[in-house]
């Protein structure tokens, strides 16, 4: 596998549907995770400490970079986006909560494993059985 077929296989686009002017910003926000607000504030700093060379830049930026494919974008469920955005925002929180539901799935999983080995699992099954 090449350099360019795996850049291009994470997902590097613009990103119009949240362009101020070409949706460069929008993309490396998303692609990196960085906050967008941020990323458009760096590339202002950029346009007035080297003028010439930020607009060239943005410009090939907006003509090489290909825009996000939104038609064929999946639907997320409020859940998943819910999670995408608190990893975004906090990933040591998203992480924290991560850790807390498998500490809560292993305590499920110790009962029913505990209640499967019982005999009363086998006495249940047993009734059932009738």
């Amino acid at each position: 596998m090449n350099s360019a077929s795996g850049y291009a296989s994470r997902g590097f686009y613009r990103r119009s549907d949240k362009a101020m002017i070409g949706g460069v910003c929008a993309g490396i926000a998303e692609h990196f995770g960085f906050n967008l607000r941020v990323t458009r504030l760096l590339a202002i700093i950029a346009l007035l400490a080297a003028f010439p060379f930020a607009v060239v830049g943005y410009l090939a930026a907006v003509v090489l970079i290909p825009a996000h494919p939104s038609a064929t974008k999946p639907i997320l469920d409020p859940d998943e986006e819910r999670i995408r955005e608190t990893v975004r925002r906090s990933p040591s929180m998203a992480a924290a909560e991560v850790q807390q539901r498998s500490r809560s799935i292993e305590e499920r999983l110790a009962k029913l494993e505990k209640y499967v080995t019982s005999s009363r699992y086998s006495l249940d099954r047993e009734f059932d059985r009738l």
